[in-house]
């Protein structure tokens, strides 16, 4: 495949020159399992693979996109030939020409670190973990309670070459597995507890070991009774309080308020029709202050083990770690070949990703990652916080389509007293502004408690693309922020 794409684009340079300014082709298979359990039934059991083949042509100054998931040597000829087409009629849309920065063309192969190979796995023996935690969960919830797990495999192989030289494949495997329980209390109000989230569970790139790393059947009666306590705790207490976020949280907080506020597309405008723009602007960087001085973010496609995690991105840009937030100050963007040109920055972010072969790139997260600090463990940062709230596992979220002014809703929170946690609450929520919440932030945990967390549906685009992402984050401490029940 790999010849065959080369020797496409050298056809295709070589008929259509001068016309074709630079063009690149990659060839994409995906291969996904999906298992689901809901009290103790398989509700889902599939498999799918896909592949194809995506070609983009920069031609007369502005961009061509086609795909084909026929194969054969004519149908991805022909593909490249509507390229061409498209891109022309592109062309005749007034806007400045496409251009791209520099990026040394690589030759290059990458494949991700794993264990056992979880589709090698059989079956029985994967739905055998799931139903053995939904068991436990189910002992003593109830006959109104509900169970569920969840396990997910993706394997995804990838070609890329381009007329600049580039010829680089890549095979990365990731997944995981996670678990819920609702219980329903005499009143009929019903309260969710997950673990290790609600999302997509824990995932990360690797194989089957991860699952046993979870160790789902060890955390199920521990998720099943604080389920069971929240339908008898009172709400959670309104007013300011100082917040302490736990990992899982954080990380969407950063998803959602950090990681889609800087990606360079939006804030340029040339992409809203999913979630918005963006509050920043191209000459904030470098001065525009985002959080307070020991807010460090990070954009590290080569963090070990994150969903954001590759040697090169749909461009053929080598990953590496970009800076977004420096010492609370906005430093760095996520952006592609194009967008970076467009405001003078010398190297693409190495953020161009497409949701399998038959989309185009856009700007996407990779590992967006809060980094540490040194304020010891979760317990140590209770012990320093003397009337304030801890939350934990999202439950839902909102926020406006300038990532500025946003609502998130958690599963469980417990009120803090002189450094200890005290009750249990229900229904909590929190609310803010993204620069002047991060900004509030005073104190985040040390490295012990760090991990990436990943997300598999960050949606983006239209029609939709749903990728793949990290963040990494440990709990942290925000002072002063409006918290609320959902419910009275």
């Amino acid at each position: 495949m790999k010849d065959l794409l080369d020797d496409l684009l050298k056809r295709l340079r070589a008929k259509d020159a001068p016309c074709v300014e630079y063009a690149d082709a990659r060839w994409v298979e995906d291969r996904r399992e999906q298992l689901r359990v809901r009290n103790r039934e398989v509700t889902a059991s599939s498999r799918a693979r896909s592949s194809g083949v995506g070609i983009r042509v920069l031609s007369r100054g502005a961009w061509g996109f086609s795909a084909t998931s026929d194969l054969r040597p004519a149908a991805i000829e022909a593909a490249a030939a509507r390229a061409v087409e498209v891109a022309h009629a592109s062309a005749l849309v007034p806007r400045s020409p496409v251009r791209l920065a520099r990026e040394e063309p690589m030759v290059a192969s990458y494949v991700s670190p794993r264990g056992k190979d979880p589709f090698e796995v059989p079956l029985d023996d994967k739905i055998q973990v799931l139903v053995r935690a939904c068991d436990r969960l189910l002992d003593g919830l109830g006959p109104s309670g509900t169970a569920q797990a969840r396990m997910d495999w993706a394997l995804v192989r990838k070609v890329f070459v381009s007329t600049e030289g580039a010829r680089i494949e890549q095979d990365t495997l990731h997944g995981g597995a996670g678990i819920s329980c609702l219980a329903v209390g005499d009143d009929g109000e019903a309260q969710r507890r997950s673990y290790p989230t609600h999302q997509d569970g824990g995932v990360e790139q690797g194989g089957w070991e991860i699952v046993g790393a979870l160790d789902l059947e060890g955390n199920a009666e521990r998720v099943r009774e604080e389920a069971i306590e929240l339908c008898t705790a009172p709400p959670c207490p309104s007013g300011e309080r100082d917040l302490i976020l736990e990992g899982s949280q954080l990380a969407l907080q950063v998803h959602e308020s950090c990681g889609h506020a800087t990606e360079l597309d939006r804030i340029l405008g040339t992409e809203k029709s999913l979630a918005g723009g963006s509050f920043l602007r191209p000459e904030m960087l470098g001065s525009f202050r985002y959080g307070s001085p020991i807010i460090d973010i990070v954009a590290d496609a080569t963090a070990p083990g994150g969903l954001g995690t590759f040697a090169y991105d749909d461009e053929g840009v080598a990953a590496r770690p970009v800076p977004l937030v420096d010492r609370g100050i906005l430093v760095g963007f996520l952006s592609s070949r194009e967008t970076a040109a467009e405001i003078g920055i010398d190297r693409s972010g190495g953020a161009m990703r497409a949701d399998g072969a038959l989309r185009a790139p856009l700007i996407r997260m990779v590992n967006v990652n809060l980094k540490p600090g040194n304020a010891g463990t979760l317990e140590d940062l209770v012990r320093d916080t003397r009337d304030g709230i801890l939350m934990a596992t999202n439950r839902s979220w909102s926020i406006d389509d300038l990532r500025l002014n946003f609502q998130f809703g958690c599963e469980a929170a417990w009120e803090i007293k002189d450094g200890r946690r005290t009750r249990l609450v229900k229904n909590p929520i929190y609310a803010g502004v993204t620069p002047r919440f991060w900004q509030s932030c005073d104190a985040i945990t040390g490295p012990a408690e760090w991990r990436i967390w990943g997300l598999q549906t960050c949606g983006k685009g239209e029609p939709m693309q749903l990728m793949h992402v990290g963040h990494g984050a440990s709990p942290a401490r925000f002072r002063s922020v409006s918290v609320g029940s959902s419910r009275p």
